[in-house]
């Protein structure tokens, strides 16, 4: 791991894989490090060849953090209830800035562009305000953030946004596991002591429970996506679990359905977790997907990508 320079800010990252290897870059989710897409994972995409790129985002693991800046939520939501700017220290699209300035100095022209949960909805605004940087765009777990679209399941909502009782490891280690559990698949087991381990690594690497309430402000301000999508050019992948209760699967289908082709496949019984034993599902789905736009760039013509939501199966 190590830092780099980006969109004004430093950023902390990795790669691994063949240096001509088609790019991958993984976004991820609301106060998660780059460490949560697991070696598993990452080492599946590897094998196929590619070249994979993780990195932290703002106030999250290693990345700079804006200490002290505490946003007030309520002021958030009144001033977007009133159409003014909202009193927050980024937005969005100010993440999306970091992952393209990013590929900017790797000297990565472009990269499919993969993110999950929020990492997801910043990946979508990495293909929409940063078109030449997205060879494709893989969102999983995401959605568009339509106010029409259902809620997250109530007692899901209270767990995520519940902070650790104290600072103390093995309570923030606990904490950790009760809010996974909330969201956590039906279909796919999760080893406890695996993720125990997991867990108590990404303590151990960077315990920073203060950057989620500015990660949080910066959802709310960033506003729906839906017509924006509509005009996607760049070829794209919807993942989502049918028992997600955190971003439910009508989100998934939605944002499928506002991106023109766009592929779309629900997997039975993937929640809003990463399981060591979906990640073949989820390889499944991505490495044909990631290969197919590799050829069409190859090639030089298009080759149509597969239908969004209303004609996709059901995994």
């Amino acid at each position: 791991m190590a830092q780099i320079n980006a969109n004004g800010i430093s950023l902390e990252y990795d790669e691994i894989g063949p240096r001509d290897g088609a790019p991958v870059l993984l976004i991820s989710g609301y106060t998660a490090q780059m460490t949560d897409w697991t070696d598993v994972f990452r080492d599946g995409l590897v094998q196929a060849g590619l070249r994979v790129i993780r990195y932290d985002n703002r106030d999250a693991g290693l990345t700079q953090r804006w200490d002290g800046i505490v946003p007030d939520l309520k002021q958030v939501a009144a001033a977007l209830r009133e159409g003014r700017k909202p009193p927050v220290p980024y937005v969005l699209a100010d993440l999306a800035a970091d992952a393209a300035a990013l590929l900017d100095a790797l000297g990565v022209t472009s990269a499919h562009v993969m993110g999950r949960s929020m990492g997801g909805m910043i990946a979508q605004l990495v293909a929409l305000e940063h078109p030449a940087k997205a060879r494709s765009l893989v969102s999983l777990m995401s959605t568009t953030s339509d106010p029409s679209l259902p809620r997250s399941a109530p007692e899901t909502q209270e767990a995520l946004m519940k902070r650790p009782p104290t600072g103390d490891r093995e309570a923030a280690i606990e904490h950790s596991l009760w809010v996974r559990s909330s969201y956590a698949s039906t279909k796919f087991p999760m080893d406890r002591e695996i993720l125990r381990a997991r867990v108590g690594a990404n303590y151990d690497r960077a315990f920073y429970p203060e950057g989620a309430a500015r990660q949080w402000a910066a959802i709310m301000a960033a506003g729906p996506r839906s017509e924006r999508l509509k005009t996607l050019k760049v070829p794209a992948l919807v993942l989502h679990g049918s028992v997600d209760r955190l971003i439910p699967p009508e989100a998934g289908r939605h944002t499928a359905a506002c991106i023109p082709g766009a592929a779309y496949r629900e997997i039975d019984g993937w929640g809003h977790d990463f399981p060591d034993s979906v990640v073949p599902v989820l390889l499944g789905h991505i490495l044909p997907f990631v290969a197919k736009v590799e050829d069409m760039r190859e090639d030089g013509f298009a080759i149509p990508v597969t239908p969004g939501c209303c004609g996709a199966g059901v995994n």
